[in-house]
């Protein structure tokens, strides 16, 4: 256990690497209730949640998630966050948890005029993730929602082991399928026990937050804190698929600026290509030496066996198959920029 964002967490229960391979393989389940919850609704909701994101709020249609980022008037990332569409006026935003007061007070700003309720529910709620490619099959003995025919980004609400107003989400931050359950506090600890007992035939494990980031490195998906943060503009960081330009939101201007200016840095994955391990903060260089950027994760992949990780580079150096070296003890070690995702 170790303390993050105020909530005493799980870093591993049997280990990292045998947690990684369950949730890859067959399954496993995080207990990720330290992330936020907000509500949006009234007259004005898809109004104030198109100028807040960085995404197209509205193509979603009842029942549909979406990924987008907060952005602040100079186009860094507040935060990132799932966007669920509720009904034609109401979202639920799903946020970090080290960011929920900070995300709050940003999105409050900005519904001044609008006829709007925002509402804090994270305290309430509880959020399960079964992650892996038999997730489906083991929720399923739970419920008699069709597991199966929901699409990936899409969530519907129904009973889940005998408790109802389950929103049940067919997304993760795994790269390995599964489902996102929000609970009831309350039921929360009895679900989990079910759930558990379901998957023992599977080879269903707990999972920790270790597991969480080497299965989320090993697809490329940015942590906030690591890949991206109040500074770090969408389009650096590889998240011009989020950024829509068709609308208008807060920090576009400053957005379409820098894209007609040309990006200073990229977000980049790298293999080594020699011995070592990089990590969060290792600083990057050329081969004449020069530190042209910074680590932002790195690891060991345990599917891969080998190591790989993130980092911005100056965008000359951002072109696959660039050699580049992660300074590791005051050792310039070789390594190769790679495609995202790794797996």
């Amino acid at each position: 256990m170790a303390p993050f964002a105020g909530y005493e967490m799980p870093i591993q229960y049997t280990g990292i690497s045998i947690e990684h391979e369950a949730v890859r393989n067959r399954a496993g389940m995080f207990d990720v209730s330290h992330m936020g919850e907000f509500i949006i609704r009234g007259k004005d909701a898809l109004q104030l949640v198109q100028h807040i994101t960085s995404n197209d709020a509205s193509l979603l249609y009842t029942g549909k998630v979406q990924y987008s980022c907060l952005t602040n008037e100079q186009g860094g990332i507040v935060d990132d966050l799932l966007v669920y569409r509720l009904d034609e006026n109401s979202f639920m935003l799903v946020v970090n948890a080290s960011n929920i007061e900070k995300d709050f007070a940003h999105i409050e700003k900005y519904k001044t005029n609008l006829d709007v309720e925002l509402l804090n529910i994270s305290d309430q709620t509880a959020l399960l993730a079964v992650q892996g490619p038999r997730a489906g099959e083991i929720l399923q003995s739970l419920t008699e929602t069709p597991l199966a025919e929901m699409e990936y980004y899409t969530f519907t609400k129904g009973w889940m082991g005998g408790f109802g107003n389950v929103l049940i989400s067919a997304t993760g931050y795994t790269g390995a399928g599964g489902f996102e359950l929000y609970i009831r506090n309350e039921d929360a600890s009895a679900l989990w026990d079910q759930i558990m007992k379901a998957g023992e035939p599977y080879g269903l494990l707990p999972a920790g937050l270790g597991a969480r980031d080497t299965l989320r490195l090993e697809k490329g998906f940015c942590l906030y804190g690591n890949e991206i943060n109040d500074q770090t503009l969408t389009l650096e960081a590889g998240l011009g698929w989020i950024t829509k330009f068709s609308k208008s939101f807060v920090g576009d201007q400053a957005l379409k600026s820098a894209k007609s200016n040309g990006l200073q840095r990229k977000l980049v994955g790298f293999e080594m290509t020699e011995k070592g391990i990089a990590r969060h903060g290792y600083l990057v260089s050329n081969k004449e030496g020069k530190i042209i950027g910074e680590v932002t994760s790195g690891t060991q992949s345990p599917s891969l066996k080998k190591s790989i990780g993130l980092a911005y580079v100056e965008t000359p150096y951002a072109n696959l198959g660039s050699d580049i070296f992660i300074i590791i003890r005051e050792k310039h070690i070789q390594a190769s920029v790679c495609k995202i995702p790794f797996l």
